[in-house]
């Protein structure tokens, strides 16, 4: 039996105002419990959400001095003694919230959120609920599967939730950020036809190649609303098509295990069509770095930390 880690180097967001003010530190590992999971880390994604609780602009609870990042990929290599469904070696992600297991969000499970109401996972080792875990879809590696539970997540959601797209359908997709990315696979691997929107051609050449089937630049093309409605018929007046097709609005956040789930399993059953797009690629000593890569929005896809080489 291999010798279990004591302690774990990590960062801490030692003031809000700045992703500079990341520092590491080393601290023990927490005893696992009897329904717990210790994972090692490799691979961690940023959101938009990360870079905006180091700066001040998202203020979800106390998050001086917390462990930032939600989304994250790694290994099993203890497990407590109730766990049955993991062992060591399995590769894991854990869901956004810990305690969002099924259903709707609920004010307890949005307590469990990763890396802003709760520590996050920019670590080398760390503890998880064992029942917070989903299995990482087998085509994908650490890096690649540590940007679904965020991005990936929200997009499915989206598109698979009360009424799930289909053949036939339209979506249009803003921009070629992660959720964006997500959505446009999702979307294609589910059969339905993809208009893309972007201020970059060269960036909505990568969405032609993700499947999109109808190209906006919003830039050259400012009334980007109308080209839209040319391709897909929309009414000019949405009053009386929100009514005769019932048109749903809700909000989404992220979503549950059973989702995550779910979509691993649409994932690995389209291992061509749904690829994560990586941008770049920061080593853990230079997550500063990779933040200001986030902030710079120039990416396309997600920006990833590795924290241990795969």
């Amino acid at each position: 039996m291999s010798i279990l880690p004591q302690t774990t180097r990590e960062y801490v967001l030692t003031k809000v105002g700045a992703y500079r003010n990341l520092e590491v530190r080393e601290s023990p590992v927490p005893k696992l419990g009897a329904s717990d999971v210790l994972v090692k880390v490799y691979a961690v994604s940023l959101q938009y959400r990360d870079l905006a609780i180091s700066i001040g602009a998202y203020n979800v609870g106390k998050n001086e001095n917390i462990v930032p990042c939600s989304d994250m990929a790694g290994e099993v290599i203890a497990v407590g003694e109730d766990v049955k469904e993991w062992k060591q070696g399995d590769r894991v992600c854990s869901n956004f919230s810990t305690g969002h297991l099924h259903g709707d969000p609920d004010e307890a499970s949005v307590a469990t959120s990763l890396g802003g109401q709760s520590p996050g996972v920019l670590t080398q080792h760390r503890t998880f609920p064992a029942d917070a875990l989903v299995r990482v879809p087998s085509h994908l590696s650490y890096v690649q599967a540590s940007t679904l539970p965020c991005a990936a997540l929200t997009a499915y959601n989206a598109l698979h939730g009360p009424r799930p797209v289909k053949a036939g359908d339209y979506v249009l997709v803003l921009g070629t950020g992660g959720v964006s990315i997500f959505g446009l696979q999702l979307a294609v691997a589910s059969g339905a036809t993809v208009i893309a929107t972007s201020s970059s051609d060269e960036k909505l050449e990568i969405a032609a190649r993700l499947g999109a089937k109808h190209l906006i630049n919003y830039r050259t093309t400012p009334d980007w609303d109308k080209e839209v409605k040319k391709i897909d018929a929309a009414e000019s007046n949405l009053i009386l098509p929100i009514i005769t097709k019932s048109v749903d609005v809700r909000g989404i956040y992220i979503g549950s295990v059973a989702q995550f789930r779910d979509m691993n399993r649409l994932i690995e059953a389209n291992p061509d069509k749904v690829v994560p797009v990586i941008d770049k690629v920061f080593p853990f000593e230079n997550a500063a770095s990779a933040y200001a890569h986030l902030e710079s929005q120039k990416h396309v896809g997600k920006v990833v930390i590795e924290v241990f080489k795969d």
